[in-house]
């Protein structure tokens, strides 16, 4: 065989062996081998074969039996095909152990497919977790608004995880509570006296029912007087009669002057029809001259009750007018 020949069969086999190793996952095999996890060579080429990644099965196993767990490795790789995260459920049965708390790979499996954060639960079950709410306004019953701030200490619960409602529902049904025992205070110098009265009340009634918490505790962290919503509520209500007493007084006083205009075109009504009388009187004095009804004698006798009437009227004006003056005089 010539030089070119050997070259050329060497690089078959280096490609080859490169190949081999790329496919077969020698290096992790010698570690968990090391490890002594059995895991057999033709397992990690059935994992290349089904496009599982084999570390990311094969190196939380190791933990796990570093950690003295029983779990078998189709599991873990049935986990990862179903797009769990392995290695953090195998930390969370590893903080689990040690912390006494009974969870089983099953649970933690659907836990985390479920979308939570398993090795989060377990930990927030060891070392409880503190929610704080915002400022949560209600109204006593003198009408006084109050604020209160809570501190909500929850610790996860394991058995209702999958299901179970989320921080926002626990923060929800807190500050129901506390607008609720605001509400039923007589005034706000007792909520403002007896804070804890808020926490007794709304701990009372089993609000972490049905959800992924279990509440330890609630403590009013900070309490402050809002507004007087019963005087904003009054002062709003004699503004709204204001407007209203306005409205009718404008309705009716519309009401007066169409009763006004409809007088003042009666008596323009009335003043035509005299005026009209008044014109039809010399027609009807010479009417009754030319037939005789009616003498000379006669009309100057009419002329001169009308003076007369004239007269005596201008007397009565003059008299009143001198009695005015001098009452006023007097006064």
């Amino acid at each position: 065989m010539t030089e070119i020949g050997i070259i050329i069969v060497l690089g078959l086999i280096i490609v080859a062996f490169a190949i081999l190793f790329t496919f077969v996952p020698v290096a992790l095999w010698i570690s968990a081998w090391a490890a002594g996890v059995k895991v057999g060579i033709f397992t990690l080429v059935g994992m290349r074969l089904r496009r599982v990644i084999p570390a990311r099965v094969v190196n939380p196993l190791i933990k796990a039996v570093k950690a003295g767990l029983d779990i078998n490795i189709n599991k873990l790789e049935g986990h990862y095909l179903a797009g769990g995260n392995v290695d953090r459920v195998v930390n969370a049965l590893i903080a689990a152990q040690r912390a006494n708390i009974e969870l089983t790979f099953e649970r933690a499996a659907a836990i985390d497919l479920a979308g939570r954060d398993v090795l989060e639960a377990v930990q927030m079950s060891v070392n409880p977790k503190v929610i704080e709410t915002p400022f949560i306004a209600g109204v006593a019953m003198d009408g006084i608004e109050v604020k209160a701030k809570a501190r909500i200490t929850v610790r996860a619960n394991i058995d209702r995880l999958v299901g179970g409602a989320g921080e926002d529902t626990v923060i929800a049904r807190v500050g129901e509570g506390i607008v609720s025992t605001i509400g039923s205070a007589q005034n706000h110098k007792e909520v403002l006296e007896n804070p804890d009265r808020i926490s007794q009340t709304v701990l009372s009634k089993g609000l972490d029912s049905g959800t992924a918490f279990e509440i330890l505790s609630i403590d009013i962290a900070d309490i402050d007087i809002g507004k007087n919503i019963g005087a904003v509520l009054q002062t709003d209500q004699a503004e709204a009669d204001k407007k209203i007493a306005q409205a009718k007084a404008e309705e009716r006083r519309a009401m007066a002057v169409a009763q006004e205009q409809e007088m003042k075109a009666r008596v323009e009504e009335m003043r035509a029809k005299v005026v009209e009388a008044e014109a039809e009187v010399p027609l009807a004095m010479a009417e009754a001259f030319r037939s005789g009804n009616m003498g000379v004698m006669d009309y100057m006798n009419m002329k001169n009750v009308m003076a007369d009437t004239d007269m005596r009227e201008s007397i009565g004006k003059a008299t009143d007018d001198g009695q005015d003056d001098n009452n006023n005089r007097r006064k």
